[in-house]
């Protein structure tokens, strides 16, 4: 995998990754909005993806719910975590069914896989099923999490990108770069790290992942590449092998 950096987005050439799992978190998908899903930021994500698609990689998705679940927080409160942790299962098969229309709609073939049966709107996850979907060009996406409670959507991408052997997570952030010292909103002396391994980033509690899903990633040497989803380019960049944000990866 290279860290050169080639001439630019949509440049036709050799990828630095065949096969990539981005994870968006929900709050990826918010635009202005205070809850819900905003149509033209998920046509956004969905081109640019599209682009990627058409030269060639094999992408695999999980999509985070917080644009959802930040809605019902006030009807969640109180409630039992497993129970709330169902919610959030289903409301990323929404934002999974939202994900897949976009992209359908830029012609790149989907599926999306829940780990809830629902079979009226997706396929159960079935890994070789998947696997073979990538190999025939389609976008597949990983709804529902690990279809259990008290695991994150980041523990189902690092599940996922291990089982389906991606070569790099790409971990989009908002408005953030990287992987900083500190909250770089909060704290003006933060520092952006360009390389870290994953249990550095554990034992520091930098917030890359939840330290399950960067546990799960350093034993199967899975890296992450942390990067702004704000310039949705972005992601062609990475997938081409510029070095943008930070690595995290096993030492």
């Amino acid at each position: 995998m290279s860290d050169a950096a080639p001439s630019g987005p949509g440049t036709p050439g050799e990828l630095a990754y065949k096969r990539v799992l981005l994870k968006v978190s929900g709050e990826a998908l918010l635009g202005d909005l205070e809850f819900g899903t905003d149509p033209d930021r998920v046509q956004a994500i969905a081109k640019a993806i599209a682009r990627v698609h058409e030269r060639g990689a094999e992408i695999a998705i999980v999509c985070g719910a917080g644009n959802i679940f930040r809605g019902l927080a006030g009807a969640a409160s109180g409630m039992d975590r497993a129970t709330a942790d169902y919610m959030g299962m289903i409301a990323t098969m929404m934002n999974a069914i939202a994900f897949q229309d976009a992209l359908e709609k830029f012609g790149v073939p989907v599926r999306v896989q829940s780990a809830l049966t629902i079979s009226e709107v997706a396929e159960p996850y079935i890994r070789r099923r998947a696997m073979r979907h990538l190999e025939k060009g389609r976008v597949v996406i990983f709804a529902a999490g690990t279809g259990n409670p008290f695991f994150t959507t980041d523990t189902a991408a690092a599940l996922r990108g291990a089982e389906i052997h991606a070569e790099v997570i790409l971990m989009a952030k908002n408005g953030v770069d990287g992987v900083f010292t500190a909250d770089p909103r909060t704290d003006p002396d933060a520092v952006m790290i360009d390389r870290i391994s994953h249990m550095d980033a554990v034992s520091r509690g930098l917030k890359v992942m939840d330290v399950t899903a960067l546990t799960l990633c350093s034993e199967n040497k899975l890296p992450i590449r942390v990067f702004n989803l704000d310039d949705e380019q972005n992601i062609e960049r990475i997938v081409s092998g510029q070095d943008l944000g930070t690595l995290v990866i096993t030492e």
